[in-house]
């Protein structure tokens, strides 16, 4: 039997491993924050070391049984965090690390804490460098509302459509309307900065009151 003092080590290790990927969720205010990759981390941990005394206890040949069932035991919970709304699936790289840190869990489980460390440190490089990485380099897209506030609104509209054909940027939500006396073209678009740049610089203008808002509740 694995000693008690081995077994709290290994699941206060994967608690903390699950906790250091949760401040990075939980500081971007995404789904399955600190406290969430904790448990996951530890419960998997704790699975794995069971599923080993369980098969000692009772001469099971077959000691990752419980193990294996993990990964499936996973997928629901991670499917749970992905989302489909109208800037289509949301929700995936929350949901990518919720199955990564059940590995870490099972890793630190199995009392293979080099490994369990080096996977969290991948994880944390994916989450934070190539996400500063990706804003850097202006690739990284965001769903984004522009509303633009006029008193010619037939001609900005006509305008709008063909920088968006021409950027071959997919709209959503395109929207004329009255405010006041003023007309508001508004729509909803998934873009890059260097897009967003364009079209803002393309129609903001003497006359025209340009707006850009990130849309509301959409994760990673």
């Amino acid at each position: 039997m694995i000693p008690y003092q081995v077994i709290l080590v290994r699941l206060l290790f994967a608690a903390a491993m699950g906790a250091a990927i949760g401040v990075e969720r939980e500081i971007h205010r995404r789904p399955a924050g600190m406290r969430t990759s904790m448990f996951v981390c530890m419960a998997t941990s704790l699975f794995t070391i069971v599923s080993v005394e369980i098969s000692h206890f009772y001469g099971d040949s077959s000691p990752t049984r419980i193990a294996a069932n993990i990964v499936q035991g996973i997928g629901f919970l991670g499917a749970g965090a992905i989302l489909k709304d109208s800037a289509g699936l949301v929700g995936m790289t929350t949901a990518a690390t919720i199955f990564a840190e059940a590995a870490i869990g099972m890793a630190a489980g199995g009392g293979l804490y080099a490994v369990s460390a080096t996977a969290t440190g991948i994880v944390l490089f994916g989450l934070l460098v190539l996400a500063w990485l990706a804003d850097r380099l202006n690739i990284k897209s965001r769903m984004l509302v522009f509303r633009f506030t006029t008193g010619h609104a037939e001609s900005v509209a006509g305008e709008v459509q063909r920088l968006l054909a021409t950027l071959k940027i997919p709209v959503q939500h395109f929207t004329v309307s009255m405010s006041g006396t003023s007309s508001v073209v508004e729509f909803e678009a998934e873009v890059n900065h260097s897009q967003q740049e364009k079209i803002v610089e393309q129609l903001n203008r003497q006359g025209v009151t340009t707006e850009v808002l990130q849309l509301q509740g959409h994760h990673e």
